[in-house]
C-alpha cells in the first residue's frame, strides 16, 4: 500500500473509488510531486478490475488553483530540457486519466484553474457548483496551457478553446455547463447529494458495458464512417452480447427482473430487498 502525501484515496464498498487532491492549505495546488503521485494513483487504479467507476475532487474550498507558485518559479530557473521533462510528466498525467478504463467523474467546487481545468477536460463526465470557477490563466503569466490543450479542445471544442486560452477570461459552472465543460451544475449547498445521485446512476449500470461502452466511444471518435469502425462496432456488440454480464444483462430484461450487480450493490450496501425500483 503507497501513502500519499498529497492525495487521499477512498474506496467505496459498492464498488467505485474516490480520489481526492489533498492540499487544501494550498487550494490543491498541483506541483511535481502531486503529478506523479496521481500518475501512481491512476496505475493502481486501473490495474483493479473490483473498481466500477473514479469519481475525481478536491478536498476544502477548491478543486485546484492550477500549478503552484513555488513549483512555478522554480519552473523558472530550470533549463530547455529540465522543463521539457516536467512538460512530459504532464503529459503523462492528462493522457493517462483520458485513457483511463474506468468511466471517470470529476466533481468542481471553488477554483479549476489552468491544469486543473485539463484534469477535468480528461474525465468522461464533470459535473460542479453554479458559482465554480474556471480559467485557463496561463496567457495572464506569459505561458500557454500546452499540453491540456488538446483535452479542452476535445471537451469544449475549438471555438470556445480559442476564446478562453486567448483572453484567460474567468467563466463559472452555469457557463461551463454551456459549453459542454460541465455535464451540469448545482447550487454549491446541493452538490454533495447531486453527486450521490451521479454515484447511484452509475452503479446501476453493468461495469463491463461501461467499460466496453468507453473503449467504442474513444475508437469511433468524431464518427467518421470508415469500413474499419463499422468492422469494429458489429464485433464490439457481437462479443458484448456472449459475454456473461451481457447474458445476465439481457436474461434480467427479458425476465423482468433486475440484473445481478444491481442484487450485489444493494446487499454491499446493506439495503434491504425491493428499497429501489
Amino acid at each position: 500500500m503507497i501513502d500519499f502525501d498529497t492525495l487521499e484515496l477512498e474506496h467505496d464498498p459498492r464498488g467505485f473509488a474516490t480520489l481526492w487532491l489533498n492540499r487544501p492549505e494550498k487550494n490543491n495546488a498541483f506541483d511535481a510531486q502531486m503529478i506523479r503521485e496521481l500518475i501512481i494513483a491512476l496505475d493502481r487504479l486501473q490495474n483493479d478490475s473490483r473498481l466500477r467507476f473514479l469519481v475525481l475532487r478536491g478536498r476544502g474550498r477548491h478543486f485546484s488553483a492550477g500549478a503552484d507558485l513555488a513549483w512555478m518559479q522554480e519552473s523558472a530557473n530550470l533549463d530547455f530540457n529540465t522543463n521539457l521533462g516536467d512538460a512530459r510528466e504532464l503529459g503523462e498525467l492528462m493522457y493517462n486519466l483520458a485513457k483511463l478504463k474506468l468511466p471517470s467523474l470529476a466533481v468542481v467546487q471553488g477554483a479549476a484553474y489552468g491544469g486543473a481545468l485539463g484534469l477535468v477536460s480528461c474525465c468522461d463526465m464533470a459535473i460542479g457548483a453554479d458559482d465554480a470557477q474556471f480559467c485557463l490563466s496561463e496567457v495572464k503569466i506569459g505561458l500557454a496551457p500546452a499540453v491540456i490543450s488538446p483535452f479542452v479542445t476535445q471537451a469544449i471544442g475549438p471555438r470556445h478553446a480559442r476564446r478562453y486560452a486567448l483572453t484567460g477570461e474567468r467563466f463559472n459552472g452555469l457557463r461551463a455547463t454551456e459549453i459542454g465543460l460541465l455535464a451540469a451544475s448545482y447550487p454549491l449547498a446541493e452538490l454533495d447529494r447531486r453527486v450521490d445521485e451521479w454515484v447511484t446512476n452509475l452503479l446501476a449500470n453493468s461495469p463491463q458495458a461501461m467499460r466496453v461502452s468507453k473503449e467504442l466511444l474513444r475508437e469511433v471518435g468524431d464518427g467518421e464512417l470508415s469500413p474499419a469502425l463499422r468492422r469494429y462496432c458489429e464485433n464490439t456488440i457481437a462479443r458484448i452480447r456472449v459475454s456473461a454480464e451481457g447474458q445476465e444483462g439481457l436474461q434480467a430484461f427479458l425476465n423482468k427482473r433486475e440484473p445481478r450487480w444491481r442484487h450485489e450493490n444493494r446487499h454491499e450496501n446493506n439495503e434491504p430487498e425491493g428499497s429501489r425500483p
